[in-house]
């Protein structure tokens, strides 16, 4: 299905499809007179010979000095050029894609000034599944100056740029707000396998289903709480739990008991995140801005995208305890006298092997790690010698972005070890009947890793399950 460009409408959805599943782009009627009467302004402007930062001056400490009409193409081929500064290594096609879609998303949107045929370029390299290089690091988060170099060095390298298209190609967060749909994309897969495996958690240990009463939702109505109430209703529907008698303690240990509570802060921070990246997606981001009913171009700060790194910290803040409490969860079922199975979830109680035990050092290092990758970065400053101490502002979203993909790829693999815990606590309980969800999942996951039987090896290789993970095959 082909993805029509307009300058609005782009969600995270649509960036999955086009970064990652390759479907084809094309740039609506409409954008093409948007792009070329900013363009004429531009034109005008030039003429006039308005002073306007990075078309008839230089940029940065450089911002005060002029550059003659006849300079102007040689000056935007210096621009590309002294701003690949950046590192690294190369960021992954998949980014490179989202970016490329991004930046022709702003240049079709009519803002940048730029020409139609530089929005054509970059949806002829989509669909042409052209390759450019672009470095990983480098970026600060004030416009992605050091990657969009290397993008637009790599694409348009060999055009003849004209006034302020030099800027509209590297003045933008295109690199970080792509990388951010994708991460986002990735987390919000990874929140419905996190209730399946959290409601797997409850029917291993035989948990109290009181901490998931209908009536919680009404008295504290988060949004998140409520859908997280429905979803793990849903996914135990039919389960054993709900008979009386079931529950083996009167209030279980808090990571089960606040297992809604704590998935719905995620859900929240989760949305807020989906509407902040939605937002930039479609966001004039550049500097200077085009105003073509004032006739004229002024200096702005678009490009300060901390909207966007406050969200993606926010977002890795509260993913963290959910995986925390998912890693306890799994490590309570590997001790007896708590799950009341035997220890290490051994197949019968007294045996000298450690059975699955030995995974508890893997899900501590990994969830560690986890909770390190939270840490909020969008408050970090510069220093203010740079650029004659003018730049001295900066959001990191690309670390924010970048720290939240990570998360999300250690997640899935502490998740997977905590998926073969809970199944094999299932198989030593019996329950004579589980949940709707939870018994789709369980017979997913025993697919791909049988049960531990005496005298088994530990499964060495849980890939296939964290591919269960991500290709969302664990949700009915």
């Amino acid at each position: 299905m082909t993805v029509v460009l307009t300058g609005d409408g782009l969600t995270v959805e649509t960036v999955v499809r086009v970064a990652r599943g390759g479907e084809p782009v094309e740039i609506e009627a409409a954008a093409f007179e948007r792009m070329r009467e900013t363009r004429a302004l531009v034109e005008r402007v030039v003429a006039r010979g308005d002073a306007v930062y990075g078309m008839t001056t230089g940029v940065g400490a450089r911002k005060k000095v002029p550059v003659p009409i006849e300079d102007i193409p040689a000056f935007n081929r210096a621009l590309i050029a002294n701003h690949r500064t950046a590192t690294g290594p190369d960021a992954p096609f998949e980014i490179v894609r989202a970016t490329m879609f991004r930046l022709a998303n702003t240049l079709a949107k009519g803002t940048a000034g730029a020409r139609p045929e530089l929005a054509e370029r970059l949806v002829r390299a989509l669909n042409d599944d052209e390759r450019p290089r672009v470095r990983m690091l480098g970026s600060l988060g004030q416009a992605d100056l050091p990657p969009m170099a290397d993008l637009a060095y790599a694409l348009f390298g060999a055009v003849d740029l004209q006034a302020k298209e030099g800027l509209a190609l590297l003045n933008s967060n295109a690199f970080s707000t792509g990388m951010a749909a994708l991460a986002v994309a990735d987390a919000t897969r990874l929140l419905d396998a996190l209730d399946v495996a959290g409601a797997l958690d409850l029917e291993a240990f035989a948990a109290n289903v009181t901490m998931l009463h209908e009536e919680i939702g009404r008295v504290r109505p988060y949004p998140g709480l409520v859908v997280s109430l429905e979803r793990f209703h849903a996914l135990l529907e039919g389960s054993y739990l709900w008979e009386p008698g079931a529950a083996r303690n009167l209030q279980d240990p808090l990571t089960f008991r606040c297992l809604p509570q704590v998935h719905g802060a995620l859900r929240d921070a989760l949305e807020f995140a989906q509407r902040q990246v939605t937002t930039e997606l479609n966001a004039s981001q550049e500097n200077p801005l085009v105003l073509p009913e004032e006739d004229r171009i002024v200096s702005i700060a678009n490009f300060d995208v901390l909207p966007l790194a406050a969200a993606l910290d926010f977002l890795r803040i509260a993913l963290a305890p959910a995986l925390t409490s998912a890693a306890e969860r799994a490590l309570k079922l590997l001790q007896g006298w708590l799950s009341g199975l035997p220890d290490a979830l051994a197949p019968r109680q007294g045996l000298a092997e450690n059975s699955l035990g030995e995974f508890g050092v893997p899900l501590q290092g990994l969830t560690g790690e986890l909770r390190l990758l939270a840490h909020p970065v969008s408050f970090e400053v510069v220093t203010t010698t740079h650029a004659e101490g003018i730049e001295d502002r900066m959001t990191l979203a690309p670390l924010a972005a970048r720290r939240l993909a990570e998360m999300v790829d250690l997640a899935e693999r502490s998740l997977a070890i905590g998926l073969v815990v809970a199944c094999q606590a299932i198989d030593l309980r019996k329950p004579e009947h589980m949940g709707a969800g939870t018994r789709h999942a369980y017979e997913r996951v025993r697919t791909v890793v049988p049960f531990m039987d005496e005298g088994d090896s530990v499964p060495t290789d849980l890939d296939p399950v964290r591919e269960l993970i991500r290709s969302g095959a664990l949700v009915a």
